[in-house]
């Protein structure tokens, strides 16, 4: 049994205040530590006794009754592991397709900086993944260090021109829908870069939006889903949760609703594209007129993802 499995089951098993004497022990908020000693056991095996105690952690208690308000519980490890990481561009790139993309030989990992075998579960959720060597075989795979770990693999793309592809990958399962607030219809937008003509064999990007708007370009309808609920029913705070977000923008909508549902304290490393009305690479002096965010903003979610314990970085 891992540590984290032990501790919880202590947490499960014991009274308030209540102890009990083992062999073993594991950190976790509910469980303390009373006190440890070596036991003189003459010629028998070396045995060393532990003496712990379930604790009530009034204010997570109070988080819970009270919705949580998107307030997270950050272990120290976590605060050490932001403050260590790879400080945030404070000034908007006036060539953000090449800063950017220098950026990421900057990132810190989290398995490059902890060991990650006190997790019982190891999982990466690439939330709008297109193709799978657009990030998961061409950066996950081959790039983030795991630690020998083996990871759950989740793709979840609504795109249906990319679903055969996932099909013939076996180690990772493919979400056919759109990562959103709730489960509905919703409107998909086809369309491209400016500057670019569009190919015969190639996909745009696309932004999704509740099927009554109104969009330009060409729409397909496909089905959204809840996302903050599904990750709360996937996974848990003792996995070790990996997650790349390229949804178009959407990402202004996703976050603050994971953030609400304390799903945001789930993912412990974040890998999001923000996009805003960046200057472009086609046509020198002008800025997207495809979003209407600014880099200032993208700045200021990722401030907060980091005083919410989940260490972001600026993706490409």
């Amino acid at each position: 049994m891992k540590q984290l499995e032990f501790a919880d089951e202590m947490t499960r098993t014991l009274k308030p205040q209540g102890r009990v004497c083992g062999g073993s022990c594991g950190c976790h908020r509910y469980v303390h530590l009373v006190k440890m000693r070596d036991l003189d056991n003459g010629p028998m095996p070396h045995i060393r006794e532990f003496v712990i105690q379930k604790v009530v952690d009034h204010h997570l208690h109070q988080m819970k009754n009270s919705g949580g308000g998107g307030k997270c519980w950050i272990p120290g490890y976590k605060t050490d592991l932001i403050r260590d990481a790879e400080p945030l561009i404070q000034e908007e790139p006036l060539k953000p397709w090449i800063t950017l993309k220098r950026n990421i030989k900057n990132v810190k990992y989290i398995p490059s900086m902890v060991d990650i075998r006190f997790k019982s579960r190891y999982v990466c959720v690439d939330v709008g993944a297109p193709s799978y060597g657009s990030s998961i075989g061409s950066w996950f795979k081959k790039q983030y260090p795991k630690q020998n770990q083996t990871f759950d693999v989740f793709a979840i793309e609504a795109d249906k021109a990319f679903h055969h592809e996932y099909k013939l990958k076996k180690k990772v399962q493919l979400l056919p829908f759109a990562a959103w607030l709730r489960n509905e219809t919703l409107s998909f937008e086809i369309n491209h870069d400016p500057g670019k003509e569009a190919e015969a064999n190639t996909r745009g990007m696309g932004r999704i939006q509740p099927s009554s708007s109104t969009l330009a370009g060409e729409v397909n309808l496909i089905q959204g889903f809840d996302f903050a609920d599904w990750l709360n029913k996937t996974v848990k705070e003792r996995d070790l949760v990996v997650m790349k977000m390229d949804v178009e923008g959407t990402e202004f909508d996703l976050i603050p609703r994971l953030i609400k549902t304390r799903a945001i304290c789930l993912i412990d490393e974040l890998f999001p594209e923000c996009h805003y009305n960046r200057w472009q690479r086609c046509c020198p002096g002008q800025r997207s007129l495809k979003y209407n965010k600014t880099y200032n903003q993208c700045l200021e979610l990722f401030t907060s993802l980091r005083q919410s314990g989940v260490l972001v970085h600026q993706w490409w």
